[in-house]
């Protein structure tokens, strides 16, 4: 059987990324905010929220029982400080704690003592997402089959 983990990342965050974007709604403020203070800007694509919702999905279902502090670590990055050196600056957590509230109203993620933690509901729906991108990637590369 194959499962989440045996997908390309990129492949399984794309597609997930299309299946919420008919689950949940965009916030408002998705088009002006920086994703950290390590960026001087703000993302340019446009749905790039549903990306990022998909990656937290897979992370806490990799990671998990996870927090806001720790995934918000996961999407920092180095902070330009001009002449002085390099300084790791988190990414933003008001992002993450709005993914995992929109996650948790689908049912996909549940509180725990821990952190927040990948629902039976959430596994079943990663699996059977990667149930369908294996069978596209058998199709396109045959000589993938062994490997899934």
């Amino acid at each position: 059987m194959v499962g989440y983990k045996d997908i390309p990342p990129d492949m399984l965050i794309e597609k997930i990324a299309d299946v919420l974007k008919t689950k949940v709604k965009e916030p408002e403020w998705a088009i002006v905010v920086k994703t950290g203070q390590h960026k001087e800007r703000g993302p340019y694509e446009t749905d790039w929220y549903y990306k990022r919702l998909a990656s937290v999905l897979r992370k806490i279902a990799i990671l998990g029982p996870i927090g806001s502090i720790r995934l918000s670590a996961e999407y920092g990055g180095k902070v330009d400080r001009g002449s002085k050196r390099y300084h790791a600056s988190t990414g933003s957590r008001k992002i993450i704690r709005q993914c995992m509230y929109d996650l948790e109203k689908l049912g996909y993620v549940t509180k725990s003592k821990k952190g927040r933690e990948i629902s039976p509901e959430g596994l079943k729906f990663l699996n059977s997402i990667a149930k369908e991108l294996s069978e596209k990637l058998k199709e396109d590369v045959p000589e993938i089959s062994k490997y899934l």
